[in-house]
C-alpha cells in the first residue's frame, strides 16, 4: 500500500527539476536516505545498518539490514582479550557484522567488506513519519539548490554595484533585500554619518559571497575604495572603455577622497574626463556618497610631481625628496599652508597615502617666496622615482597649527590599482 500521495509527489519532483534544475534520482536517493534513517530511529536497534528503497510510481518501500563481512583479523570477539596498543580491530558487533564463513553459508562467494543484507519487516504506522521525513527531504533539497544558485549567480557578480532595499536593521547592520537573496551591509562597511530607513534604496558593492554553516552570505560594502571606482565607471566612459585608468585611490569614507588617474591617450585629459563638463560627472558620485569630497589628480612617474599633485588643492612651491627615508619635504607659501594640511591633518595624510611617502609641510614667508626661482621650482635627490605602488606605513595626525607637518603613512585598505582587492579579515 503506497504511503505518499503519489500524484502530489511526483508533481513536486517535476517541479524541483524544471524550476530548480534538482534531478528527480538524487531526491529520490535523498528520500531513501531519510527514510532508513527515519526507521532506524523509530525500530531499529543501535549499530544497525539499514538501507531503504524507495519506488514513486508505486510508492513502495523496502527495508533491509546490512551487514558487513568480516574475519578475525578485521574485529575481536567480546571474550577475546586487545592485543597491546597496536592492535586497530573493532570489537564484533553482531548487529553490524558477519563472520565471513557465516557469510558464506547465506551467499557462496563473498567477500570481506562485502554488505550481506536481510530484509526487515515494514511497518504499518510507518506512514506518518515517513511522509514527514520526505518533506524535510524535499525541503532540504530546495534549501541546497537555492544556495547554490545564490552562489553561482552573485560569486559571478562579485566587485560590481548592486541595488537592493533596506530590509531590517540588526546589531548597526543592514539587511539589503536584492530581490532573489537577502545581502548584509556590515557596520564597518557603511558610510560614517549615513542613516537609512526601512524600504529605502540602497547602492554598494558586492564584496564577496560567503558559503558557511548557517548559511550564504552576501557581503556588500560602501566604504570600500573600489566603490567610488565603479560609480566613476558607470558616469565616466572613457573609464569603461580602458582609456583612463584609476592608479589609485585612498578615502576616509563620508569625508574625503583622492583619486589618482592616468590616461593612455594624450588627447584626453584623465582629471577633466572625472571631473566632467562644469563638474557633473564627479557631482553625481559625490552625490550618491553623501556629500564625500573628491579630489581627482593626474598620476605621474616622477614622484615629486606626483607628491604636488597629490597635495592639491594647495599649490606648493618647491619639494625637495629624500629617497633614503622615504620622505617629501614641501614648501609652501603661509597662506596655503592650512589648505596643503587640511582639517585635521586630513589632505596631507590622504596625500600621503596615496603616494606613500611621507610628507613634510613647510611654511614660507613672503620674502622666501619672492626669493624661490619662479617661485616653484623642485628640487630634488633623484629626478624620476617610480611611485611605490601598494600599502603604506602608519601615521599620526599633527595639529594644523605648527610651522612644520610630518605626515607618516597610514596603513590602509586602499588601492594602489584597479586590480588590487581589498584584504578582508
Amino acid at each position: 500500500m503506497a504511503l505518499f500521495d503519489l500524484k502530489s509527489l511526483n508533481s513536486a519532483l517535476d517541479e524541483l527539476q524544471q524550476e530548480r534544475g534538482i534531478s528527480r534520482e538524487s531526491v529520490i536517493e535523498a528520500l531513501a536516505t531519510a527514510l532508513a534513517a527515519a526507521y532506524r530511529r523509530e525500530y531499529g536497534k543501535r549499530g544497525q545498518i539499514i538501507r531503504a528503497t524507495f519506488n514513486p510510481q508505486t510508492g513502495e518501500m523496502e527495508f533491509r539490514q546490512a551487514k558487513i563481512v568480516v574475519d578475525e583479523t578485521l574485529v575481536r570477539k567480546e571474550d577475546e582479550e586487545q592485543k597491546g596498543e597496536d592492535d586497530q580491530r573493532s570489537r564484533f558487533n553482531p548487529e553490524q557484522h558477519i563472520m565471513i564463513e557465516d557469510a558464506r553459508r547465506i551467499k557462496r562467494d563473498a567477500q570481506l567488506d562485502e554488505e550481506i543484507s536481510f530484509p526487515l519487516e515494514t511497518r504499518e504506522d510507518f506512514g506518518r513519519i515517513a511522509a514527514q521525513a520526505a518533506k524535510q527531504v524535499i525541503m532540504q533539497k530546495v534549501r541546497e539548490a537555492e544556495r547554490a544558485s545564490i552562489i553561482s549567480e552573485y560569486g559571478e557578480r562579485e566587485g560590481e554595484i548592486v541595488t537592493g532595499h533596506v530590509q531590517r536593521f540588526e546589531r548597526g547592520n543592514l539587511y539589503i533585500d536584492l530581490g532573489r537573496a537577502t545581502a548584509i551591509l556590515p557596520y564597518d562597511e557603511q558610510i560614517p554619518g549615513e542613516r537609512y530607513r526601512q524600504g529605502e534604496r540602497v547602492r554598494a558593492l558586492l564584496l564577496r559571497v560567503d558559503e558557511g554553516v548557517r548559511g550564504t552570505f552576501i557581503r556588500l560594502s560602501r566604504s570600500h575604495p573600489r566603490f567610488l571606482t565603479k560609480l566613476f565607471e558607470a558616469e565616466v566612459p572613457e573609464m569603461a572603455s580602458g582609456v583612463v585608468e584609476v592608479k589609485g585611490i585612498v578615502r576616509e569614507p563620508g569625508s574625503r577622497a583622492k583619486i589618482a588617474v592616468k590616461s593612455s591617450d594624450e588627447h584626453v585629459d584623465p582629471v577633466g574626463a572625472l571631473v566632467g563638463q562644469r563638474g557633473v560627472r564627479v557631482a553625481v558620485v559625490t552625490s550618491e556618497l553623501g556629500g564625500e569630497k573628491i579630489d581627482v589628480v593626474e598620476w605621474s612617474e616622477t614622484a615629486g610631481d606626483y607628491v604636488k599633485e597629490a597635495l592639491k588643492p594647495a599649490q606648493v612651491l618647491g619639494i625637495e625628496l629624500f629617497e633614503e627615508e622615504g620622505r617629501a619635504v614641501v614648501q609652501v607659501a603661509e597662506d596655503q599652508q592650512s589648505l596643503a594640511i587640511g582639517r585635521g591633518g586630513q589632505n596631507v595624510r590622504l596625500a600621503a597615502r596615496l603616494t606613500g611617502w611621507k610628507i613634510d609641510i613647510r611654511s614660507m614667508s613672503g620674502e622666501q617666496v619672492a626669493g624661490t626661482e619662479e617661485g616653484g621650482a623642485l628640487k630634488k635627490k633623484e629626478e624620476a622615482k617610480e611611485v611605490p605602488a601598494g600599502e603604506t606605513e602608519s601615521g599620526k595626525e599633527l595639529p594644523a597649527e605648527e610651522d612644520t607637518i610630518t605626515e607618516d603613512i597610514p596603513q590602509d585598505r586602499d588601492i594602489a590599482s584597479p586590480d588590487v582587492e581589498k584584504q578582508t579579515e
